[in-house]
């Protein structure tokens, strides 16, 4: 089967991932590679150039880049300080990447085509005209951004996958769901740590309110003070403290740096890098507020043995199997408004610190064999795929 991967956000290239959180990218990547190993022909098309086995077609990229030129500025910094210019500059590749995509389709050298990250809302009004099957993949909740909750209900009978249940919530009902893939990583990516060398608790991610960085530094400080522990809390991760609209890093963050229990050890670029910071992690703590449409550091967290403390926020209640991988923790609410208490959230988060010891580091590398690897993502992807072409 021919299948064409399209993957237009502009982060989609070797010049700029290593600087970014951009997960779709090495799924995008481990998908296209693993479909091939199973006998597939693949083509990912993707703004710029990527490290890739498979078939990589690109955009013509050379007037955005002229444009950076002549302003003195790579892309990230130009996205920094004029995101409109970078977000109009972007979609300007991107729409010319897709409309490619579009006509190889039909130029019947594809046989499907599959829209996959989060600026696939620009093919969607253009996909009717291909004479191929198309499917969708979205990363983020479906109504995350404006512009996406108001267009997608409108395409809601095109070919949908999720990535997790608690993802589809955001969408119609009626939605055309055909599928839904859980993320999944190459099986020999990270080895399991049975034995850390090391006992702290470990966040990794975005330095954000909605990520709830600050109940897992509560929680920390709550399970130390009440149990006479000396446990350490090892934040990874990109903050936004040079964003003048963004003073959860000065604020929240940045003065509990003081205490000596509490560590900042920067963005962690690296597979090795991160292989370090989890497989020696006591565990990994999710205390996400909202609803996580999946969360791909939990599966790199279990390939290295290591379990997971989460909030019981969209999808991080389908991957945490709770005592099997790790222990689940609700978000508590009170009163008649149901309002969100963090006093007591923190500790029943305090209280799985407590626990999490328990669970044994062996089950949660043999779920992740058993339930993540890109091996078992592309297959569950192939069989949609033969499906819609009826092959």
């Amino acid at each position: 089967m021919r299948v064409g991967i399209v993957v237009p956000h502009i982060f989609m290239q070797d010049k700029i991932l290593p600087n970014v959180i951009f997960a779709p990218a090495n799924l995008a990547i481990s998908l296209a590679e693993n479909l091939e190993v199973q006998g597939q022909e693949v083509t990912l098309f993707s703004p710029g150039r990527v490290t890739t086995k498979v078939k990589n077609v690109i955009a013509d990229l050379s007037y955005f880049e002229k444009e950076l030129k002549l302003r003195q500025d790579d892309y990230i910094s130009l996205l920094r300080k004029h995101p409109f210019t970078f977000v109009t500059l972007a979609r300007q590749v991107q729409s010319e990447l897709i409309a490619k995509a579009l006509q190889t389709a039909n130029d019947c050298k594809l046989d499907i085509l599959h829209f996959y990250t989060n600026e696939e809302d620009t093919a969607l009004p253009f996909s009717r005209f291909c004479t191929k099957p198309i499917v969708f993949t979205h990363h983020d909740p479906f109504n995350f951004l404006v512009k996406y909750k108001n267009v997608f209900p409108k395409y809601k009978a095109y070919n949908w996958l999720s990535v997790s249940y608690a993802q589809r919530k955001s969408m119609p009902l009626d939605t055309n769901w055909i599928g839904n893939i859980y993320h999944g990583i190459p099986e020999k990516m990270y080895k399991p740590v049975y034995e850390p060398k090391e006992d702290y608790l470990a966040y990794i991610g975005r330095i954000i309110t909605s990520k709830g960085v600050h109940l897992a530094i509560e929680a920390l400080k709550k399970y130390n003070s009440s149990y006479g522990k000396r446990l350490k809390l090892k934040i990874a991760g990109k903050h936004y403290g040079d964003h003048q609209k963004d003073q959860y890093w000065q604020k929240e963050i940045l003065p509990e740096l003081e205490n000596p229990m509490i560590e900042y050890v920067g963005f962690l670029k690296t597979v090795k890098e991160k292989q370090k910071f989890f497989g020696n992690a006591k565990a990994l703590i999710m205390p996400s507020l909202f609803e996580e449409p999946f969360g791909i550091v939990m599966i790199e967290a279990l390939a290295c043995a290591t379990p997971i403390i989460g909030l019981n926020s969209g999808s991080i209640a389908e991957i945490i199997k709770p005592k099997v991988n790790g222990l689940l923790i609700p978000k508590i609410m009170s009163g008649e408004t149901r309002k969100f208490n963090a006093a007591k959230t923190i500790e029943a988060l305090a209280e799985a610190i407590k626990y999490i010891g328990g669970v044994d580091r062996r089950k949660c590398r043999t779920d992740f064999e058993q339930r993540f690897t890109a091996k078992r993502m592309a297959a569950e992807h192939l069989n949609i795929y033969r499906r819609l072409t009826k092959e």
